[in-house]
């Protein structure tokens, strides 16, 4: 077998869900989480967008009742995005694919509650109550932003006497892109292109160590060409976002 077989010796298909022009990539971070991951595992994939207003019937054949992502590898279906992402771990593995595994258990959780925090936020229509879901959508992010600029383990000098202060690794778990970022960062986009539209809410500018994440990411291709156009998750979220005070 050559070199150039072995690069296709996987037949990978994914389907993500498609824009409000039933074509481009739709606002979906779960597509985009299994996009980033096949993107940087270097395989090459084939992506297929997926019009839920209008499925096509070989689609509800292959995937009846599921909605995008999900995905086939070798013309087996896998539905499931957390045992997908553990199945294209261990079967795109070194030394032919890079790991994507965090290192740090801690970098797999940092970041957790903010979705959670601002679907809450963004969803509340009673004015009286927008405060505090602010107040703790800040919070959550702040959690964030002191992992990211707290030295991982391997960012400490032992031997030096020197204390370390700061980080200024480039994602979660260091200066290349893992698991936990492809989990993390289509929420994190999210957040801050539909607070600032919907709440006129930004992420506050002294939050260094999220701006910084943040900025490192949209450098890269695995997320920015994976990412749905922000006018997409802003009509996306225009019905649950737009109640507050009416």
């Amino acid at each position: 077998m050559t070199s150039n077989e072995e690069d296709t010796d996987h037949d990978i298909e994914l389907f993500v869900k498609a824009g409000s022009d039933g074509k481009s990539i739709g606002n979906c971070p779960f597509s985009q989480r299994l996009f980033m991951i096949l993107w940087l595992k270097g395989v090459v994939f084939n992506v297929t967008t997926v019009d839920l207003k209008r499925k096509p019937a070989d689609l509800h054949n292959l995937a009846p009742g599921t909605p995008p992502p999900f995905l086939t590898f070798n013309g087996e279906l896998r539905t499931d995005i957390n045992k997908i992402e553990e199945f294209l771990d261990e079967m795109l593995a070194p030394p032919k694919y890079p790991k994507l595994a965090a290192k740090n258990k801690e970098s797999n959780t940092a970041g957790n509650d903010i979705f959670a925090k601002f679907s809450a936020y963004i969803k509340n229509t009673n004015p009286g109550a927008n405060a505090s879901l602010e107040k703790g959508l800040l919070k959550a992010l702040k959690n964030l932003d002191n992992f990211l600029n707290s030295p991982l383990p391997d960012e400490i000098d032992v031997d030096s006497t020197v204390e370390e202060k700061c980080s200024d690794r480039k994602y979660l778990d260091g200066n290349e892109l893992t698991l936990a970022d492809c989990n993390l960062l289509p929420k994190l986009h999210i957040v801050k292109v539909v607070s600032k539209k919907y709440r006129n809410f930004e992420i506050p500018s002294e939050f260094s160590g999220v701006w910084r994440y943040l900025q490192n990411a949209y450098a890269r291709d695995e997320f920015t060409n994976t990412c749905a156009a922000d006018r997409e998750i802003e009509v996306a979220y225009q019905d649950v976002a737009k109640r507050l005070g009416q």
